[in-house]
């Protein structure tokens, strides 16, 4: 007997402070990942988590069981409705497991680059219809700056430069002597962007000239601060530039609700009526400000993409 959706989403919805959980459907039934972790499955309306210590120390007495024949043991729990108990066992289980590793190429020892969009599509690639979402702390290469993004050679395009200056030493440097601990090749996320102004509750596209911002790429989590320091030497040196308005940013986005638009930036407008409409019937509210920002994704090259036809996830912060 296939499990029922309805399940899938109740356990869903009591594990959402454990971090960001999504399902897939996997053989008719349901893999359950937290920030991206596979670690529980759900079968004939069975909530089953991988055993680890620390899971077996806050629950002792939970049995272990196959979720299905021919199955390895897992932990069958069967109170779903005790929110604070699945949510410290989930937790806990979930910082013992390893990180998702990079996907092998069909070529024999090759590694594919780890690809952020592909593997976080829950916080990259969005339905065209807002949605709530719990956005984990993430590290950024950022650059903080005041002015119209249109300007030609202003202060926002010089700021795409550094970021992709960071950004690629950083890839690259698996070509070269510097060894970062952790180190997996990967595809540079897209470009981000946090926009506010002075004044304005949420954003007035038709005052560009006003707007602050903080332009960014996400970081692999091996990239510390040290690494990070790293990385603006040695861009600064070989580049023969300017890095020191680039920032190690940690930005803790929390609960919000996001979007894909399709179309050119202006018309943005009518997708956060859409979000803001979407938030009231959910009994949230808008949380701008406090540095909790307007939150644009760019998936598409504006260079070779025509403005009908441009992706942009937009997430603005959200309260209960």
């Amino acid at each position: 007997m296939a499990s029922k959706i309805e399940f899938v989403e109740f356990v869903v919805d009591q594990l959402r402070d454990a971090g960001t959980i999504t399902y897939r459907k996997m053989f008719g039934e349901y893999g359950l990942y937290c920030d991206g972790k596979i670690f529980a499955v759900i079968c004939d309306d069975q909530f089953y988590i991988k055993i680890t210590d620390a899971g077996r120390e806050i629950c002792p007495a939970l049995e272990e069981a196959p979720p299905y024949a021919g199955a390895k043991n897992y932990f069958r729990v069967d109170d779903v409705e005790n929110r604070e108990m699945m949510t410290k066992l989930t937790a806990a289980t979930c910082a013992q497991l390893p990180a998702p590793k990079p996907k092998k190429s069909k070529k024999k020892g090759e590694r594919m680059a780890f690809d952020f969009k592909k593997e976080y599509k829950e916080f990259y690639l969005p339905k065209n219809k807002p949605e709530l979402i719990t956005v984990p702390p993430m590290h950024f290469i950022a650059v903080r700056g005041k002015g119209d993004p249109n300007e030609e050679g202003g202060a926002y395009k010089q700021a795409i430069g550094l970021l992709y200056g960071i950004a690629f030493t950083i890839k690259m440097s698996k070509n070269g002597d510097h060894r970062m601990e952790g180190y997996f090749d990967f595809v540079v996320p897209p470009l981000e962007g946090l926009w506010w102004q002075e004044g304005v509750e949420g954003v007035d596209y038709s005052r560009k000239a006003d707007f602050e911002w903080i332009s960014m790429i996400r970081l692999p989590e091996f990239v510390t601060q040290d690494e990070f320091n790293w990385a603006i030497a040695e861009a600064s040196a070989k580049k023969k530039s300017d890095f020191s308005k680039v920032e190690f940013l940690c930005y803790d986005e929390g609960l919000c609700v996001q979007c894909m638009h399709i179309g050119p930036y202006d018309d943005e407008p009518a997708t956060v009526k859409a979000m803001d409409a979407f938030a009231a019937a959910e009994g949230v509210a808008a949380d701008l400000g406090g540095g909790r920002r307007h939150h644009e994704i760019y998936l598409s090259d504006v260079r070779k993409c025509r403005p009908e036809s441009l992706k942009t996830v937009i997430r603005h912060p959200v309260k209960y």
